[in-house]
């Protein structure tokens, strides 16, 4: 697998992969192999079927036009707000209502149980609302001294 290819999107929106010896792949989907400890590394373009056509070991190695095709797509099928700040919780008995600052603006979401708070390596968070939404804490220890108290209260 190799970066050395073109990126495109055809007149359907899709994404198009040409490799160098010029085949066309229609339909191709990026999938990242570290989404949350390495989202710039490791990233797989796959067709429909699952299959691999490329494998990207850095963005940075991409040209720019590649990259932000890439980074627009990835953008577009993966939605995952990284809490800022937890500014209040209504209880710390579950379920609760959390009223949080993300990267994405402020909202509020239910959390029905302790179980929704899941460790990603040592220092992440993925928290998961009523809806199936997942909310990312990239490092519980560098949040805000409050947001931090609040989440001792819940791991």
């Amino acid at each position: 697998m190799t970066t050395q290819f073109q990126l495109s999107r055809n007149e359907f929106g899709h994404l198009v992969l040409t490799t160098e010896d010029g085949q066309v792949h229609e339909k191709v989907s990026p999938v990242r192999a570290f989404p949350i400890q390495a989202p710039h590394e490791g990233i797989s373009m796959v067709l429909g079927d699952g299959k691999e056509i490329a494998w990207i070991d850095r963005m940075s190695d991409l040209s720019e036009a590649n990259r932000l095709l890439l980074d627009e797509e990835l953008t577009g099928r993966e939605f995952m707000p990284e809490i800022q700040r937890i500014v209040s919780v209504t209880s710390f008995a579950t379920p609760c209502t959390w009223h949080v600052k993300t990267d994405r603006g402020d909202t509020e979401f239910v959390l029905k149980g302790d179980e929704d708070i899941r460790r990603i390596g040592g220092a992440s968070l993925l928290v998961a609302d009523n809806h199936g939404i997942h909310f990312l804490i990239r490092d519980m220890f560098e949040i805000d001294k409050h947001s931090r108290k609040i989440l001792d209260r819940f791991l």
